[in-house]
């Protein structure tokens, strides 16, 4: 019974691995149609990923002015102390996306230069 149950999951799953690779491995063999294709979406990724740090940036200036606040109207000494960490806490975070802000804007940047010198020499750049 054992020998059996073995011998039909390794015929079932070497069906499955060769119905899925199969697929895999015509999409491998066929050109791109469009020229330039990978350097497009590498540039509409880009462009995405940009946005998502821009909004996270956006929301982190947000928790900055929050946290002036926090201080500017603290009571004791001891609210004012722990809105000071949270500000503190705030501006090294939004330091942190500013950073990456920038990265992604560099990232933006070589992915569009690189379709551009696809569309000017009409090849595909590896």
């Amino acid at each position: 019974m054992h020998r059996i149950r073995t011998t039909t999951a390794a015929i079932l799953s070497t069906a499955a691995l060769s119905i899925v690779g199969l697929p895999v491995a015509a999409q491998a063999t066929t050109p791109d149609q469009e020229p330039c294709a990978k350097e497009t979406t590498q540039v509409a990724k880009a462009q995405e990923a940009l946005d998502r740090v821009t909004a996270v940036f956006a929301k982190q200036q947000e928790r900055v002015a929050d946290a002036r606040d926090d201080v500017k109207h603290a009571d004791s000494r001891s609210d004012r102390a722990e809105a000071i960490a949270a500000l503190h806490a705030a501006k090294e975070n939004k330091t942190h996306v500013a950073k990456a802000k920038k990265a992604q804007q560099m990232r933006l940047a070589k992915a569009q230069e690189r379709l551009a010198t696809c569309e000017a020499g009409g090849t595909t750049a590896s």
